[in-house]
């Protein structure tokens, strides 16, 4: 069963319906949950988006442990997740909420959606003098099928390829949107039985989120105990956050291994591009921050999945990690036969080494860069001052 921890974060309002968000990357496996939620519980409602970018709309359907209650197609401005919630999943929730009903609501979110921008939009609304200020965001929730984990995580598979797109220019790997949840959800529902999955699983949740076994001990009274703490659920997205949870006792079934790279050095621009493709490519799950000397003060993303791997610049490091100081820190995490994964390690270990600027090319501070050539900026944009 789902533990709730000795001393929960304290909701505002006890008595107030809760309300939490459920995210997976597999249709079938979402509505299971669903209805694991509904079935014998007349106090839980689920309601579950689905877009429709073709038609530019969503349909929305409601459920309780009576049956369907509604089952509509929207009408979006533009069909994003965004938008499905702006315009329909909070004016829904609202008037749910209002029926009096139900004490614990459930947004099942578009298949492969992160759930870290919609919570955080609806703990704004459940403010005082929100929308949804009569309910209490108690949990995010995301399910996964411990059998296919390890292909979807680590494989090239897209989400347009498998018809699981959020819009019609939405490319991401698979591997993108099932980290994302894995990593930014307060809860984490396992099904299947592979060991291989489970650890991977282990080792992409946040240390502070919870693991629940099996559909049948996804218990909503535990869940709508818990409490969202937003502070929290920011941090496990950043890319510092990227820490892995506490290891179970290791089965020795497990093929998952998870390796952290970490230097106060910086990348060298140019050997960072020459050594990119052994360092983020791959069937391998990578997240961190980096730094360059040509760009002093920005803290930079790192961020690979199903083979792709996306580099972006975050901003200064004061905005982005105040106190911090620049670093370079990468967690991969992947699955692999012992001789394979030490192959893989070996690899990355010395791709990373080499890409390092030494101590003696940093030592001035930077200055050796002044006037080269910016390698970085088709993908880090234009160096600013």
């Amino acid at each position: 069963m789902l533990v709730i921890p000795d001393r929960p974060h304290a909701p505002a309002t006890p008595a107030a319906p809760a309300l939490s968000v459920l995210v997976a990357v597999d249709p079938v496996l979402r509505d299971a949950a669903a209805a694991s939620l509904t079935l014998g519980a007349p106090d839980v409602v689920v309601v579950r988006h689905d877009l429709l970018p073709d038609d530019g709309a969503l349909r929305r359907v409601v459920v309780d442990a009576t049956g369907v209650l509604e089952d509509e197609t929207v009408a979006l401005e533009h069909a994003c997740v965004s938008c499905s919630v702006r315009e329909d999943a909070v004016p829904a929730l609202a008037r749910l909420a209002d029926d009096g009903r139900w004490a614990h609501l459930v947004l099942a979110l578009p298949v492969t959606a992160e759930p870290l921008p919609v919570a955080r939009s609806l703990a704004a609304q459940a403010e005082p003098g929100g929308v949804l200020e009569t309910l209490r965001l108690a949990a995010t929730v995301g399910v996964v099928d411990l059998d296919a984990l390890e292909s979807d995580l680590l494989g090239d598979d897209l989400v347009d390829e498998r018809g699981l797109a959020l819009t019609d220019d939405d490319q991401r790997p698979v591997g993108e949107a099932l980290a994302a949840q894995l990593e930014q959800v307060d809860v984490v529902v396992t099904s299947g039985a592979s060991a291989t999955g489970g650890g991977l699983v282990d080792r992409l949740r946040a240390v502070d989120s919870h693991r629940v076994e099996g559909l049948h001990d996804l218990d909503p009274v535990a869940l709508s105990a818990r409490s969202h703490a937003p502070a929290a659920a920011e941090r496990r997205a950043h890319p510092l956050g990227a820490r892995g949870a506490r290891r179970r006792a290791k089965d020795p079934r497990d093929r998952s291994w998870s390796l952290l790279l970490r230097s106060d050095r910086p990348f060298h621009p140019e050997r960072l591009l020459a050594h990119v493709e052994d360092l983020g490519t791959g069937p391998v799950r990578s997240r961190g921050v980096f730094h360059v000397p040509n760009r002093p003060d920005s803290a930079c993303l790192w961020d690979g999945a199903g083979g792709a791997l996306c580099v972006a610049d975050l901003g200064t490091w004061d905005e982005v990690a105040a106190g911090h100081p620049p670093v370079t820190r990468i967690l991969v995490v992947g699955a692999g036969e012992p001789r394979d994964a030490r192959e893989v390690h070996d690899r990355i270990l010395d791709a990373f080494g080499e890409a390092l600027a030494t101590g003696a090319e940093v030592a001035d501070g930077g200055l050796r860069w002044l006037g080269r050539e910016d390698v970085l900026a088709p993908w880090l944009g234009t160096r600013t001052a």
